[in-house]
């Protein structure tokens, strides 16, 4: 209690609290009797609620904590502007490389084509025509047989790795 609430009592010898303020609890100090004479009283002002004051922030650093977060928005506005950029432009380049790879089967289509008939034409002088097309013909089979059989070992491999099977052997 405050100094300038208390006044001495001489016929007692002790100090008695005279502060007409009421406690919290709607009992004033100066009220000896307690709650039932705070019926007879008006009713006391409702107190403050002292438990959840107001926060206080200084506005520069209110200030600082908006332009953080506004910063913020704007480089992941721009970061995801720029990946679809970038995917645009991977995709675009993906397209003309497929179609590059196209083209350039196509002419390597061609190219064992002329090959073959080269072959047709340089052998026949040495054998017949029907032996130099036998040739290139045959010839042509056994590259691919042997080309298919080394596509179905890698693929085994492949399958070898997904199933468990870890013995590492291939064809």
């Amino acid at each position: 209690m405050n100094d300038q609430w208390r006044q001495s009592d001489a016929g007692r010898g002790d100090d008695v609290a005279t502060d007409p303020r009421p406690s919290p609890d709607g009992v004033s100090e100066a009220d000896p009797i307690g709650p039932a004479s705070a019926e007879n009283d008006p009713a006391p002002p409702p107190p403050k609620d002292d438990l959840s004051p107001e926060p206080h922030f200084e506005e520069g650093v209110v200030d600082d904590l908006s332009n953080l977060i506004d910063d913020g928005i704007s480089y992941a506005q721009a970061e995801i502007a720029f990946q679809k950029t970038r995917a645009a432009l991977a995709g675009k380049s993906a397209g003309f490389a497929a179609l590059y790879v196209v083209v350039a089967l196509f002419l390597l289509h061609i190219a064992l084509l002329a090959l073959a008939v080269g072959l047709v034409i340089a052998l026949e002088p040495l054998v017949t025509i029907w032996g130099a097309i036998a040739i290139v013909v045959g010839g042509l089979l056994l590259l691919t047989a042997w080309l298919g059989l080394k596509a179905r070992g890698r693929a085994q491999r492949i399958s070898a790795l997904f199933s468990g099977n870890s013995n590492g052997d291939g064809a």
